[in-house]
């Protein structure tokens, strides 16, 4: 459904919202009208009248209606700023978002599209789109990649899929930016649509993911998951003074994506006061350099350290792991020299590096 401009002035926004629907695939139907959701970790029992927890997917007479055909949130950004940094270097990502997620981060960047339906402060209006008119804003900009982000993209994976969808037959790669709360059903859903996936690794404490509205054993499976099934994958933890950055933490963090392979770029990232945690102070530099030497440390060949641009040093950067060359020079999250043979090897040595390179 198209929604005229007038409605979107004089209607409240979760009318507005179960407007732009149509019936997800995501879901199990139960006796009594009842249905389960499989989109997040989350899988809510969802009974007839009620909404799943990330408040936009919802139960009408035992059929799951999910998000459709608009977009709350729409850029064009570097593809090192999602950040995918093992994927088409110096390239640009038309990044799209609707509106809702299935945790309250109380830090979150993008809270006006996260928070729509909890927070009465927040809200972005929606604008009615197709998949089509989106794949051709991406063209036009000079996309290479299409990537769904600014809030939770597994809760509107349906609406992704087409989109992506439209994207593959365009010639365009295809990225999920999620805080992994996943499960098999909705992994199995994307893979044939979707090349990268980045996940938020927030903590590998079960305390903070209980703060944040999530379950930290649902996330290390996604990562999992997401590795098995050949999604490429990065993985991002926001570096919080206080709250995560100790040395135990960091090197659990570490170790845990080393067990599933130290190909997985990890990116340790800076915090800064945003939307309702004004507490912590801003992440120093030093704190993002012990992180991402604790990573390397641990094994992990890919490590990065972001947010903070030319104050961290060879961590913005991509070293061949065998000769130790540099390959891909960044500041921030401009590209300034790329070394890789067409086919992503490093030209000194010859090692393959894992990513996508074109």
């Amino acid at each position: 459904m198209v929604l005229k401009a007038e409605d979107l002035k004089v209607l409240p926004l979760a009318q507005i919202l179960d407007r732009q629907t149509r019936e997800g695939e995501l879901y199990e139907r139960l006796p009594e009208k009842a249905l389960r959701c499989y989109a997040c970790g989350h899988r809510c029992l969802i009974r007839d009248g009620r909404r799943g927890i990330c408040k936009v997917r919802f139960n009408r007479d035992g059929t799951l209606y999910v998000p459709w055909g608009y977009v709350a949130a729409l850029q064009c950004d570097p593809t090192e700023k999602k950040p995918f940094y093992h994927m088409l270097p110096g390239s640009h990502t038309l990044t799209f978002g609707m509106l809702g997620c299935d945790y309250h981060c109380p830090y979150c960047q993008n809270w006006l599209t996260s928070q729509a339906l909890r927070d009465p402060a927040a809200g972005a209006r929606p604008e009615s789109v197709s998949p089509k008119g989106l794949v051709d804003l991406a063209l036009r900009s000079g996309a290479r990649l299409v990537g769904s982000s600014y809030n939770e993209p597994l809760i509107t994976a349906e609406w992704a899929v087409a989109i992506f969808q439209e994207a593959k037959t365009a010639g365009l790669k295809t990225c999920f930016i999620s805080n992994g709360n996943g499960t098999e059903q909705v992994l199995t859903y994307l893979r044939p649509w979707c090349d990268g996936y980045k996940i938020d690794l927030k903590s590998m404490s079960q305390k903070n993911y209980r703060y944040l509205g999530g379950v930290l054993e649902h996330v290390l499976e996604t990562v999992q998951m997401v590795h098995a099934v050949g999604f490429w994958l990065e993985v991002v933890t926001l570096i919080v003074p206080g709250w995560n950055d100790s040395d135990e933490e960091l090197t659990q963090a570490a170790e845990f994506l080393v067990s599933i392979s130290p190909d997985i770029p990890w990116h340790v990232t800076a915090f800064h006061k945003d939307y309702k945690m004004t507490d912590p102070d801003h992440t120093r530099p030093e704190t993002l350099l012990r992180a991402a030497r604790i990573g390397q440390s641990a094994g992990l060949r890919y490590v990065y350290a972001g947010n903070l641009p030319g104050r961290v040093g060879k961590y913005e950067n991509t070293y061949c792991p065998t000769c130790k060359d540099p390959l891909i020079a960044r500041f921030g999250f401009l590209v300034t020299a790329n070394r890789l043979t067409p086919d992503g090897s490093c030209p000194s040595c010859h090692t393959p590096i894992p990513g996508i390179w074109s």
